[in-house]
This record gives structure tokens, C-alpha cells and sequence, in this order.
């Protein structure tokens, strides 16, 4: 079971080596939700602010719930400030 994870702006240095264009394909684990998956990719959770799976958004509280399937996107980017 895998699914890909895209990660944006700088917290593309978090994927594995050999990813292409901010994306790669990462097993799951049985049963793992998005909060799990994304501690277990070493992503600092403060570098962690919108969070997509399949386009859709998901709240913090959502990410601690929400399981993973195969053939999910999972895309993540960091706080942005501009002006």
C-alpha cells in the first residue's frame, strides 16, 4: 500500500532522496493515519499547516483520525506569511 506525498516550499528537504518535483511514493502502514504518517516522515509538526488528502482539506483534529488509504495524495505546506 502506498501513496504519494507532496510536500511544498521548504519542507521539501523532509521527503526521501531520488523524489521528483516535491513528490514521492511512500508505504503505508496498517492502518495509519495522517498525523502518524507525517511524524513518521520526520516532519516537524510546527512546519505543518495546510494539510490536503485527495484535495481535500482536514483540519488538525481531522488529521488525528483520519486513516490513510492506498492511492491516497497526501499534500502538505508549510505557515506562509507575504504581503
Amino acid at each position: 500500500m502506498q501513496i504519494t506525498f507532496k510536500l511544498f516550499a521548504g519542507l521539501s528537504q523532509y521527503l526521501p532522496a531520488g523524489s521528483v518535483r516535491n513528490a514521492a511514493s511512500i508505504d503505508l502502514q496498517p492502518g495509519e493515519t495522517v498525523h502518524q504518517f507525517i511524524d513518521r516522515q520526520r516532519v516537524p509538526s510546527t512546519e505543518v499547516h495546510l494539510v490536503l488528502v485527495n484535495g481535500k482539506y482536514l483540519s488538525d483534529a481531522e488529521r488525528m483520525d483520519h486513516v490513510l488509504e492506498s492511492g491516497d495524495t497526501l499534500a502538505i505546506w508549510p505557515p506562509v506569511a507575504g504581503g
